[in-house]
């Protein structure tokens, strides 16, 4: 790693803002960045090309990191008309740099979410309004990113709602920490119950009773970077908390859940399923 680019970590790393909360919280803070692009998935299910989005905003050793990971890939082949076909699909992957010690870090691509996106064959987002941002969030300057889960029926509307993983952008007690994503999970399921989507008109998934998809959900205050754009090949700073599976979840769930970007939606039907580490090797 270079030495600018550990500077950036260390710095990130010892923010005030973090630096101040219980020791055995700040072990768990990590600094991660989501790299997205596009994957061609040849017929047998092996990886045939990879591109990553704004190439030129991503630093070269995640650039590097992710073209040595990639040709490594094995996924479950495509299936068009009960055969197996070449298939192109979104790729969305978050790299992880953890210190080692002094200005070592290793940097490690931990998780990655790989879904096919066709215009008709997709539910999508017809009415996504924000959830309310709880008070008491605000008067503690609280913030993070709520990973949510939503059961769609045919008439486009949620019929259920589960927050599988909440993380969040500072440090407190393990106690504090638990509460606080309990209460950010209560505001996400909350709104996410009144979102509506647009059903699928064409290929498989049209045909069904319904559909799960994955909406994160990011809570922010004042003049923190709030546009996916704008922190896009950056480091972000934040303390993961810990994953769950939906009670209600009828299907095996691919990809990652913290794996895609902050905003959009991602229909779990509709992602391919990596038979390899995502790491590579």
């Amino acid at each position: 790693m270079n030495g600018l680019f550990a500077c950036m970590l260390a710095a990130l790393l010892a923010a005030p803002a973090l630096a101040q909360g219980p020791g055995a919280v700040r072990k768990q803070v990590e600094s991660s960045m989501v790299v997205t692009g596009s994957i061609d998935v040849a017929a047998d299910g092996s990886v045939s090309g990879h591109r990553i989005d704004r190439a030129q905003d991503v630093p070269s050793g995640v650039r590097d990191l992710i073209a040595r990971a990639a040709p490594s890939w094995k996924f479950e082949p495509v299936l068009v008309d009960g055969r197996p076909a070449p298939a192109r699909a979104r790729m969305s992957v978050r790299l992880v740099a953890k210190r080692l010690d002094g200005d070592r870090y290793e940097v490690s691509v931990r998780s990655a979410s790989f879904g096919q996106d066709a215009p008709g064959e997709s539910v999508e987002a017809e009415r996504l309004a924000p959830p309310r941002y709880p008070m008491a969030a605000v008067q503690a300057g609280a913030s993070g990113t709520v990973y949510t889960l939503v059961r769609i029926g045919r008439d486009g509307h949620v019929l259920d709602a589960f927050a599988q993983q909440v993380n969040l952008d500072f440090v407190a007690s393990e106690n504090a920490m638990k509460r606080w994503r309990e209460v950010f999970a209560k505001s996400a399921t909350a709104g996410a119950r009144g979102w509506t989507f647009r059903p699928p008109t064409s290929g498989e998934a049209a045909g069904e009773d319904g559909w799960v998809a994955r909406v994160p959900v990011r809570y922010t205050i004042g003049d923190r970077p709030a546009a996916e754009a704008d922190r896009y090949g950056r480091w972000e700073t934040y303390v993961p908390g810990p994953y769950r599976p939906a009670p209600w979840a009828d299907v095996q769930l691919a990809g990652s859940a913290d794996a895609l970007p902050s905003s959009g939606v991602f229909q779990v039907e509709r992602e391919l399923r990596l038979l390899t580490p995502v790491g590579g090797g």
